[in-house]
């Protein structure tokens, strides 16, 4: 595999600048990024906070996994990818994927896809808590 791969599993916050910061872009022409937060209000409701509950064994090694491919698929030069467990407040940030590329159009698709694939794949699972009770959202991630 070529390329390199920077994970970072988030327990008590992720900073997006930080995880950018692993990135080697050297011989690179894009930089794109996806940062995913918790929104304030669902269908109307008031989010007090979501709660990430992840396989911890499994977790590093799954999105480690995706970053490979991902890396094999585009021609990603470099990834680096951190994903909150634990309680998260509105505004504060869940998910952060950072890749670099030799060119923006791989960039933006391998970035795409991680998220996409983060979301069928990594071992983490979501409750939602509101004024009215707590629900556990469908899927992973």
């Amino acid at each position: 595999m070529q390329g390199h791969i920077f994970i970072q599993e988030a327990p008590e916050g992720l900073d997006v600048d930080e995880l950018r910061s692993h990135l080697q872009t050297d011989g690179c022409g894009a930089i794109v990024s996806f940062i995913g937060i918790t929104r304030g209000v669902d269908e109307g409701e008031e989010v007090l906070r979501l709660e990430f509950d992840a396989w911890q064994e499994r977790l590093s090694e799954i999105l480690n996994g995706l970053a490979e491919d991902a890396v094999a698929k585009f021609g990603l030069h470099s990834v680096a990818m951190g994903h909150r467990t634990g309680s998260v407040g509105p505004g504060e940030n869940i998910v952060a994927i950072h890749v670099a590329s030799p060119h923006r159009k791989e960039a933006f698709e391998g970035c795409s896809w991680l998220i996409d694939e983060l979301k069928r794949q990594a071992p983490l699972w979501k409750k939602e808590v509101k004024p009215s009770g707590a629900t556990w959202k469908a899927g992973l991630g």
